[in-house]
């Protein structure tokens, strides 16, 4: 990779180091530069630029980050597009995220190019959530450290995946002293049906006998008779030796012990055992209180169908400290500001603007006009419908009902504007005011452009990030913008505020801090059907 000055005559396809302000034309940082791109410096009177230009050999920043996320990802995670040399794996469903460290730290030693970082490993994540994160440090990476990354996420079992929790029917005997109040017993099945519950599972059968071996085995032979699995067990009097008398009652039974304590605390004194292939588990005393503790890990693990292990079990000290403390306070439920929240996939809606006379296309609705066997606004309704964008609302106006006709048995909603006669701005007013409110972002699509694919429009999502300065997507092809353009929250009431035939394009103007432009690799975003002219070069593939 070459990296520095770069004169304008070695500068078309280089990528710029650092951001470049013309009088007309803004150049971030990462645009690879067109032949009018390098023109506009040129009559600008700038001589040369710092670059950087590929040799053979490097992998460009966006290509390496997806080769490597493609490689790491398992069941139930799917891959966001790269973007800035960033390519993000989410969950698919919730479950429980299986992640081998060994191999994550294998993988961000190789080579200062390449960096992974992931969530904690056997977290309980939800659908959405952000997993893991692929980042490729400068704009290329070298293929040697591509190749063997790739081959370290692919060495075994999946570097990232998902392992659905199952719905399981579980018992719990509960072993009484002289003294032992039914009241705290109570207490404990409430706690643990609340436990269960939220982790898709339920407690099919409790059992309340005398703490001694004897009695443990029958009630653990009844639950197991029942179909229980996993059987779980409170003593009235913690657990102290493997010879005491819980788990001489899991061996009595026919079971057998794995290990006992767990550097994990609250928790030390779980107690893992098995009988067949259905987990025997004494619980420490802290599992009464709904508060994390170390049974919460094992748990969430057996009702995953994972495996716990005595070496998975003594693994856990790292992160294990769970006790409260006065130097780690605790964040209070439901305080905004101290609670953390785990990062997730944006969600982003999409509008498809379909509501105009098309007068330059004569008497005809372009709209209806068939393209290759569809009307042209059923086929950019499913390419939006293909991409990640979703829910997505149709904008009608003009013939609504002609427009929902050729759109039926598609999952869309639809938002009707009366007004579609003064302009376009009136239609992205309706749409917007038909959106869900807990979108992130919208996708405004154009219901003309049929040259636009899935990959487009995932390819703006994967570059949208408000924090990072990137509320406004916008699509490129040879440093000219095109459409559609990804909007974020903060700008819709904005939008909803133009007026006459123009969309929000001037708002980009006025908010280019926050403007990303993101290259795509054909001119597509451009392609508008307006005339006979137009559509006839559409369907015989010259336009």
């Amino acid at each position: 990779m070459i990296f520095g000055r770069t004169p304008l005559d070695e500068a078309v396809g280089a990528t710029l180091v650092h951001s470049v302000r013309l009088p007309a034309l803004a150049m971030k940082k990462g645009r690879v530069l067109s032949a009018d791109d390098v023109a506009a410096l040129r009559e600008a009177g700038i001589d040369a630029v710092v670059a950087v230009r590929l040799e053979d050999g490097d992998v460009p920043e966006d290509v390496a980050a997806t080769r490597i996320a493609e490689a790491a990802r398992g069941d139930n995670v799917s891959r966001q597009a790269a973007f800035t040399g960033r390519c993000n794996l989410y969950a698919d469903t919730g479950g429980v995220v299986v992640i081998d460290r060994a191999r994550v730290d294998a993988l961000n030693l190789l080579d200062e190019a390449v960096t992974v970082a992931t969530v904690e490993p056997f977290d309980i994540v939800e659908a959405g959530q952000m997993l893991a994160t692929v980042k490729i440090i400068p704009f290329a990476a070298p293929a040697a450290a591509v190749e063997a990354a790739e081959k370290v996420a692919r060495d075994g079992a999946p570097l990232v995946r998902i392992a659905e929790l199952k719905p399981h029917a579980a018992g719990i005997v509960l072993t009484q002293l002289p003294g032992t109040k039914d009241s705290v017993l109570d207490k404990t099945v409430q706690v643990l049906e609340a436990r269960l519950s939220a982790l898709g599972s339920r407690l099919k059968r409790q059992d309340r006998c005398a703490h001694e071996a004897e009695a443990v085995a029958a009630a653990i032979q009844a639950q197991l008779d029942d179909g229980c699995d996993p059987v779980l067990i409170f003593g009235a009097s913690a657990i102290t030796d493997r010879r005491d008398e819980v788990p001489a009652g899991i061996v009595l039974a026919g079971g057998a012990v794995d290990h006992f304590g767990m550097p994990v605390d609250p928790g030390n004194l779980l107690l893992m055992g098995h009988h067949g292939a259905v987990p025997v588990v004494g619980l420490p005393g802290c599992a009464r209180s709904p508060k994390l503790n170390g049974f919460d890990w094992v748990l969430a693990r057996l009702l995953a169908d994972l495996p716990v292990t005595r070496q998975d079990i003594m693994r856990m000290g790292a992160g294990g400290l769970l006790k409260e403390i006065a130097t780690r306070p605790q964040p209070r439920a439901g305080d905004a500001e101290v609670v953390a929240v785990a990062p997730r996939a944006p969600k982003v809606g999409a509008l498809v603007l379909a509501a105009g006379q098309s007068r330059r296309m004569g008497a005809a609705n372009k709209l209806l006009a068939e393209v290759e066997g569809e009307a042209m606004v059923a086929r950019v309704v499913d390419t939006v419908l293909a991409s990640q964008a979703g829910p997505v609302v149709v904008v009608t106006g003009h013939q609504p009902e002609a427009v929902q006709a050729a759109l039926a048995d598609r999952d869309v909603g639809f938002a009707h504007n009366p007004d579609f006669a003064e302009g376009l701005s009136t239609s992205l007013a309706a749409g917007l005011g038909a959106l869900p409110q807990d979108l992130d972002a919208v996708v405004v699509v154009l219901g003309d452009m049929p040259r636009v694919r899935p990959a487009h429009i995932d390819r703006l999502i994967a570059g949208f990030n408000p924090v990072e300065g990137r509320a406004i997507c916008v699509p490129t092809f040879k440093g000219k913008r095109g459409n559609p353009v990804l909007w974020g929250r903060q700008f819709f009431a904005e939008m909803a505020q133009v007026a006459g035939d123009v969309g929000a394009k001037h708002l980009i103007g006025e908010h280019t801090d926050q403007v990303a432009e993101v290259a795509m690799d054909d001119d597509a975003i451009f392609v508008d059907i307006d005339t006979p002219q137009a559509l006839a070069k559409l369907r015989d593939g010259t336009a």
